[in-house]
């Protein structure tokens, strides 16, 4: 008997494997609609974006070749890369140019992770980056506004499913999608300025840095003034290393912070500071198992959604044999085979003459796009879902609150309206 009791104990204190109710948590119908039409939004964004086309793509390569890959592979030869094709080349959208760059190292890094292959999954890593660079180098203008729209629609986003995360996680209520979005509408000003304060504070401080190096530039003083503005300067760097930190390995918690705890952005941030500083492993070692378990959970769903395509794909392939005019199957024409790696097939569907074709490839190529979108919002509802238990976790670790302890979501408005009326009604009682 007090084995039995022992062992509960032990399991019980095992707090990190309520981390793996994320999976069937990120599969709730309320959070994929969120998560998609959040995508959608970003998604339909970047392709009118896109009609700039800015981007110089290699000829002939129809625009899976461009200034990107040169950029990642010699960054000093893209100036030359540039002006060479910049009349003869192709044109590309940097949405889409990011949009196929993304997703092939995507499922390249995920390889790397499977394979424990960390020089390869750093390697990943450091392209992303490099991509990002790129872009704030050579399109700062569509970067501000795409980035801007992006962060906006994420936190909205994220704040709703942070929101319904939390309800379900501790009082194992599933609010619905109305209720849910108005939780993060109220909230928008918060949600929306949680990723920016950190850079707006991190880019402050490092102008102030900047300038502390200016009167480097008077002549024979400009050495002395430096030498002796090193030593704030360097306080000043200690600070901004912090921030960078404590914002890389915090962010992950504030969105769930405003859900959990209803806090606003300079709580939030704070909150997520503390507890990662006073239980860095801790954090860590949740972190690498949500990493770990999101990415098993993603592959698991990936190849659901492939067989689902792929058996449908070979069982109506089986009964089409018209062909086109151009001696190609119909249905190869306008659905080329899915595969694991790439779920919409080829990059495009075959040619085909003829209006009915085009309009099949574009409406069977629409529904695939809504699986792979329906695939990403996964991952989003996972990623929300995940690091709202992990934030449970940490405030129960550092701060001993009970993981059911959430706040409630009270309209101001409507208990301003409660008020007034029940003073309304005391009032016309005593008359």
């Amino acid at each position: 008997m007090a084995g039995e009791e022992q062992q509960s104990q032990v399991f019980g204190g095992l707090l990190f494997t309520n981390i793996f109710q994320a999976f069937v948590m990120a599969r709730q119908a309320s959070k994929l609609v969120i998560a998609f039409l959040g995508l959608t939004v970003i998604c339909i964004a970047g392709r009118l974006m896109d009609v700039s086309r800015t981007v110089v793509a290699t000829p002939g390569t129809r625009g899976t070749v461009t200034e990107l890959q040169t950029y990642l592979s010699s960054p000093d030869s893209l100036d030359s890369y540039i002006d060479t094709f910049r009349e003869r080349g192709g044109r590309a959208g940097v949405f889409s140019t990011l949009w196929r760059f993304s997703s092939a190292k995507f499922h390249e890094t995920l390889k790397s992770l499977f394979a424990l292959d960390t020089k390869g999954f750093a390697a990943n890593i450091y392209d992303y980056l490099k991509a990002i660079e790129w872009t704030l180098k050579y399109h700062p203008v569509y970067f501000a506004v795409f980035l801007l729209i992006t962060l906006s629609v994420i936190s909205i986003v994220g704040g709703a499913i942070c929101r319904i995360a939390a309800l379900q996680f501790a009082c194992g209520e599933k609010p619905g999608l109305t209720e849910a979005l108005s939780f993060s509408l109220r909230k928008s000003r918060t949600l929306l300025t949680i990723p920016l304060a950190p850079v707006a504070v991190i880019a402050l401080i490092g102008m102030v840095i900047a300038l502390l190096g200016l009167p480097g530039n008077i002549d024979w003083a400009g050495e002395l003034i430096v030498s002796v503005l090193m030593l704030p300067a360097l306080i000043l760097g200690a600070v901004v290393a912090i921030a960078l930190i404590g914002t890389g390995a915090g962010f992950n918690l504030m969105f769930p912070a405003v859900a959990y705890d209803g806090l606003d952005c300079p709580d939030a941030i704070s909150t997520s500071f503390h507890y990662v500083c006073h239980r860095p492993w801790r954090m860590g070692f949740y972190s690498i198992i949500a990493t770990a378990y999101g990415s098993v959970c993603y592959v698991f769903v990936r190849l659901f959604a492939f067989l689902m395509l792929w058996v449908t794909h070979w069982l109506m392939r089986s009964a089409v044999w018209a062909q086109t005019d151009e001696g190609v199957n119909k249905l190869a024409a306008i659905w080329p085979e899915p595969t694991f790696p790439n779920l919409l097939g080829a990059a495009e569907p075959v040619t085909a003459t003829g209006q009915s074709m085009a309009f099949a490839a574009s409406a069977v190529r629409l529904l695939l796009l809504v699986v792979v979108g329906l695939l990403v919002s996964y991952g989003m509802s996972f990623y929300f879902s995940a690091n709202t238990i992990i934030y449970a976790l940490m405030r129960n670790k550092v701060d001993n609150i009970a993981l059911d302890n959430v706040c409630a979501d009270v309209d101001q408005t409507q208990v301003a309206v409660k008020a007034a009326e029940v003073k309304a009604d005391d009032m016309q009682s005593q008359q």
